[in-house]
């Protein structure tokens, strides 16, 4: 992922800049609510370790430009005012002009009382890294992006932006001493509101910017003194807890891991496939760690009528599985919320007006989907969501998604795939052409699955001992079968009721499917996925 340069700030003001008005800025549905007490989530301050970084969310207009990038409505660029006492500037932020203003940049201050070895130093000098003057798009004058040069043991953690081309006095930001700082933990929003110019990116995240491939550092948290406690990730999942649309015609309906387990879910060995074990409530029996050798896999009961029960799940006893981990060293907590399917049902193509279903494309036993929460430490604000969506995915700035009721957001689950996404509609996925793709279709319906009823909190590895992780979630096996069949017979038989130039079309667009659309293996379970130790990969 991409740098999270901490839409930190400071910058030359100009005549004619202007403040952020409050009623321009993004507010969250409902107020927060009070948080449980205890350590220092969500207290407004972060203590890195003699470096304390607040928010600041009053900020001036200093240069934008009024076309380009999403919406083709352009960005602009901002410098933070009304700096609480003893707080240094960090640097400048920016976003693009499409949605509500969301920015809240971070000032430091030492507290270190270390005078030799101070957290915050001046830079020494700063690199023009970008300049407007050869754009040729609507602008407000003139911009002139600084990196500030840090000294030895120190690290920048933020551009600062001017309107001028002289450079900025050297006490108007700060640089982080190296220690409180990471280059190899850079977290960021990603999402399609991105503007590009000329080397310089303008997101919609928390860090506003980066110039060219990203030559600052991002801060580095402490995990003690920012985290949530038990009460108040309980506290967290009530006021954010998402709520899942399925699909209306959706028959592959989620359940909790140990209703499964209790409804005939099977357990095999390689070489004794003869001899499946009934899976024991909780997982008890299943193996605990190791790799996905397939020496193991689970599978629906023998009997066919059990089978097709299993199969579509139980909306009524599904539960919702929380991952809690810190992200950007703890000024940020994700909250990976797990949702287990039974089954995943077939794909289904749209060929130009032609609706076809592919058969056993996609089919396999165990689906295990997720939605991610990026909460902020700093006041336990909702920040984005990422939606996962078949080995990819996106992430979604709290401004741009739908609420379900208060501050609960909208998911919507595609049709027999279950991928998530943010609003109801069609999404072609594949490269097979402009009107050729496998569907996935989300739409609102009375099913619907609140994930903070009956949520289950399985891992938080900062609290330690404190949160137990269940058996399953240390299976890191297959939940289900190996599916053979032929694809190319299964094409084949697709491909008979296409004609001319549709039949390639067809074929190049199952060969840009990813692996499990094409549904040849059960999957593995969440403890097993990249994002499980990290930020979500796209």
């Amino acid at each position: 992922m991409h740098s999270i340069l901490f839409f930190v700030f400071f910058i030359l003001c100009f005549d004619g800049s202007t403040m952020v008005d409050s009623q321009d800025t993004f507010q969250l549905p409902s107020p927060l609510p009070k948080w449980p007490p205890g350590g220092g989530f969500a207290t407004g301050n972060i203590d890195l370790g003699g470096l304390q970084v607040s928010q600041v969310t009053k900020l001036n207009k200093i240069w934008a430009t009024n076309e380009g990038g999403p919406d083709n409505l352009g960005a602009t660029f901002y410098d933070p005012v009304e700096i609480p006492q003893g707080f240094s500037s960090l640097g400048s932020y920016a976003q693009p002009n499409n949605l509500p203003f969301s920015g809240q940049i971070l000032a430091g201050k030492d507290v270190s009382n270390d005078s030799s070895k101070p957290t915050l130093k001046s830079p020494t000098d700063y690199t023009l890294v970008w300049t407007s003057e050869s754009l040729d798009i609507k602008k407000d004058g003139e911009a002139y992006i600084w990196l500030p040069n840090a000294p030895d043991g120190y690290k920048a953690v933020g551009y600062v932006i001017g309107n001028l081309s002289v450079k900025p006095p050297v006490d108007k930001v700060q640089c982080v001493r190296t220690d409180l700082t990471d280059t190899t933990n850079t977290t960021d929003l990603v999402n399609d509101n991105v503007l590009y110019l000329d080397g310089l990116s303008v997101r919609g995240s928390m860090n506003g910017f980066v110039v060219r491939n990203g030559s600052v550092a991002s801060l580095k948290g402490n995990l003690s003194n920012s985290m949530p406690n038990v009460n108040q990730i309980k506290a967290l999942i009530e006021a954010y807890s998402p709520v899942i649309y399925l699909h209306p015609d959706e028959p592959y309906l989620p359940s909790s891991v140990d209703w499964f387990f209790q409804n005939g879910a099977l357990l095999y060995q390689r070489g004794v496939e003869s001899k499946p074990n009934p899976v024991q409530k909780n997982g008890s029996n299943l193996p605990q760690g190791g790799s996905n050798d397939e020496a193991y896999w689970l599978d629906l009961p023998h009997d066919g009528s059990s089978q097709d029960r299993v199969k579509k799940g139980s909306l009524q006893d599904a539960s919702a599985y929380f991952h809690v981990k810190p992200i950007s060293g703890g000024l940020f907590t994700d909250i990976a919320i797990w949702v287990f399917y039974p089954f995943n049902g077939g794909a289904r193509a749209k060929v130009e007006f032609v609706n076809l279903s592919l058969g056993k494309f996609g089919e396999h036993v165990g689906d295990w989907e997720h939605v991610t929460l990026r909460v902020s430490n700093f006041k336990g604000e909702l920040h984005s969501v990422f939606f996962s969506q078949h080995g990819w995915g996106q992430w979604v700035s709290a401004s741009d998604l739908e609420y379900h009721s208060g501050n609960k957001p909208a998911v919507y689950a595609s049709l027999h795939g279950h991928a998530s996404y943010p609003k109801p509609g069609c999404v072609l996925l594949g490269s097979g052409g402009v009107d050729i793709g496998v569907r996935d279709d989300t739409a609102k319906s009375d099913k619907v699955m609140d994930t903070g009823v009956r949520a289950v909190v399985i891992a938080a590895e900062y609290m330690g001992t404190t949160v137990v992780e269940p058996p399953w979630l240390n299976y890191e096996r297959k939940w289900g079968p190996k599916i053979d069949y032929d694809v190319d017979k299964e094409m084949n038989k697709v491909k008979r009721m296409m004609i001319g130039k549709l039949k390639k079309a067809f074929e190049r667009l199952v060969e840009s499917l990813p692996r499990e659309m094409l549904g040849e293996d059960g999957p593995t379970g969440p403890k097993v996925k990249n994002s499980w130790s990290g930020d979500e990969t796209l």
